[in-house]
C-alpha cells in the first residue's frame, strides 16, 4: 500500500502541471467512465466542454483498475459522469480519491433485474443498449452540463434534442426490421446478458451464457443451457460481444448448427478507423448485425 501511495504521489506531483499545460484551455473538463458515455457527452457538449474517458477503447469496463494517471485526470475534472448500477465495480475506489462532483446517467431508467449468476435482483447495468433508454442518458447529460456551465444551457438543450432525434431514428429502424422477421427467429442469444433492455424494447426472446461481467464465463452448464435454448427455438444465429472471449459461443454454434453472427459492441467503441467509432455507429452496427443474423443473411465461420 505504501509503494502504491508513493507512486500516486509522484504521479500527482510530476504529471498534474504538464497535464494542465496541455489540456487546460479554460473550458470545463468532464471525465466519463467509458468511451460510450464520452461520445454521448461530446454530442451534447459541442465545443463548450473538454471530454475524456477514464477507460480506453477496447477496455473491459466492469473490473477495470484505475491508474495513477486516471486519478490525476480525476483531480483536474469539473464533473465525472458514470453509468452506475454496478457496471463500474471500481468506481467508488476512484471517486474516493477525487473531488469532482459525480452524476449517474441511469437515473430515471426503468431497470431490469439480473436473474442469475450471483447478481440476482441487482439492476442490469447495460441500459444504454436500448435507444429508448439512451434518451434518458442524453437528458441527464444535458442537465449535468447545464449545472456546471449554465451560460451554454441553450446550446446543450439544442444539441441534446438533435442527438435524441438521431438515436430515435436508429431505434425506429431496429423496431421495424425486427417486426419483419419470422416470429420463430425473434430470439437474441449473446455471450453476456448485455441486451436485456434492447430485447425488451423490441420484443425479442433472450438467452445468454452469463448475466454480467465475465465471472465463470462459458461454463459447461452455461453452454448446455444455451444450446438447449437455441435448439428449442431454432435460433438461426448467435452472437458475442467484442470485448469478451467468444470461444464458448462458438461451441454453441458448432453444437446447434447456428451461424456465428458478427461481433456486437457494448462496453466500448472502436478506434476511429474501426466499425463503431461513435455511439450512433455502435447502435447502428448492432442493429444491422442482429437483423442480418436472425434473418439468415449474416454470419461468420
Amino acid at each position: 500500500m505504501l509503494g502504491a501511495s508513493l507512486v500516486l504521489a509522484a504521479a500527482l506531483t510530476g504529471c498534474s502541471a504538464s497535464n494542465a499545460d496541455q489540456a487546460d484551455d479554460g473550458r470545463p473538463q468532464v471525465l466519463t467512465t467509458f468511451t460510450v458515455l464520452a461520445d454521448m457527452t461530446r454530442n451534447v457538449a459541442g465545443d463548450h466542454v473538454r471530454v475524456e474517458s477514464v477507460t480506453k477503447v477496447g477496455a473491459e469496463i466492469h473490473e477495470y483498475e484505475p491508474t495513477p494517471d486516471d486519478l490525476v485526470r480525476g483531480q483536474d475534472a469539473d464533473l465525472v459522469l458514470a453509468n452506475g448500477m454496478n457496471l463500474e465495480l471500481w468506481f467508488e475506489q476512484f471517486t474516493d480519491q477525487v473531488d469532482a462532483p459525480t452524476r449517474v446517467l441511469t437515473e430515471g431508467v426503468e431497470t431490469i433485474p439480473v436473474a442469475s449468476g450471483g447478481y440476482e435482483g441487482e439492476p442490469n447495468p447495460h441500459a444504454w443498449m436500448s435507444p429508448d433508454n439512451a434518451l434518458v442518458y442524453v437528458d441527464n447529460i444535458r442537465a449535468a452540463l447545464t449545472e456546471i456551465d449554465p451560460g451554454h444551457a441553450e446550446d446543450y438543450a439544442a444539441n441534446a434534442e438533435a442527438y435524441k432525434a438521431e438515436i430515435t431514428e436508429i431505434g425506429d429502424f431496429l423496431d421495424a426490421e425486427i417486426a419483419g422477421l419470422p416470429e420463430a427467429h425473434r430470439a437474441l442469444v449473446t455471450c453476456e446478458g448485455a441486451f436485456s433492455y434492447l430485447a425488451r424494447d423490441t420484443g425479442l426472446a433472450e438467452s445468454y451464457l452469463w448475466p454480467m461481467n465475465s465471472d465463470g464465463e462459458g461454463t459447461p452448464q452455461q453452454v448446455a443451457a444455451v444450446v438447449r435454448f437455441v435448439r428449442d427455438n431454432e435460433v438461426p444465429a448467435v452472437f458475442c460481444e467484442s470485448t469478451v472471449n467468444d470461444g464458448a459461443q462458438r461451441q454453441v454454434a458448432r453444437e446447434t448448427g447456428a451461424a456465428m453472427g458478427e461481433p456486437l459492441y457494448v462496453d466500448s467503441l472502436s478506434p476511429a478507423d474501426g466499425p463503431v467509432p461513435t455511439y450512433l455507429d455502435l447502435l447502428r452496427h448492432d442493429a444491422e448485425a442482429i437483423v442480418a443474423g436472425l434473418g439468415g443473411e449474416g454470419g461468420r465461420s
